[in-house]
């Protein structure tokens, strides 16, 4: 199992079913309108897996992430620590502040973040780290994953770097990274789930 960062179509953002996110969807319109800012309802339809397409995002959070929350520990306020790693939700609308929304279906409650405030936290800390181009730009079926896993090795020796001491921490600074950009160009959410 695990956890898994994915992106999500209309359907299943505004779906009522058991693995839907319409209450999330509810809930935040509601919190958007309160706040006098649109509701979110412009979510593009599901995309399956083509490998490169760049229409779909999903990638699995198996490495230890102890790295990468010391680099943000050390390069990010505490707050912004929390706006980058704390989500649940990722959608490409611009918050002041992230928004906490108590979902009744569920004993938890859900942060959703903004996807231009994580990009500029995951942008300064790739530029901390000198986060290599090689990194792919898309993330559908687990590419970033298999990256890191299999073709990082080449990348390590011909361009060395803060990067490439720590692979994990650079795996998640890049995932997030490619979560907002996602986000952003497909203006659809993400989701940890």
């Amino acid at each position: 199992m695990g956890v898994y960062m994915v992106s999500v179509g209309a359907e299943e953002w505004f779906g009522d079913e058991e693995d839907g996110w319409g209450e999330v969807a509810s809930a935040l319109n509601a919190e958007l309108r309160q706040r006098g800012l649109p509701p979110y309802e412009d979510v593009p339809p599901e995309t399956g897996f083509t490998s490169g397409s760049g229409q779909a995002f999903e990638e699995k959070l198996t490495p230890s992430m102890t790295g990468f929350l010391a680099l943000c520990e050390t390069h990010l306020s505490q707050e912004e620590s929390e706006i980058l790693c704390g989500w649940t939700v990722l959608v490409p609308v611009s918050l002041d502040e992230e928004i906490w929304l108590p979902i009744e279906s569920s004993d938890y409650h859900s942060m959703v973040a903004g996807a231009p405030q994580v990009l500029l936290l995951a942008e300064k800390l790739a530029t901390v780290i000198a986060l290599p181009p090689e990194i792919p730009a898309t993330c559908d079926n687990l590419d970033l994953s298999a990256w890191f896993r299999h073709q990082a090795e080449e990348p390590t020796t011909a361009r060395p770097g803060p990067w490439s001491k720590g692979l994990d921490t650079a795996f998640y600074v890049a995932l997030f990274l490619r979560a907002a950009q996602h986000s952003i160009r497909r203006s659809c959410p993400i989701v940890c789930s």
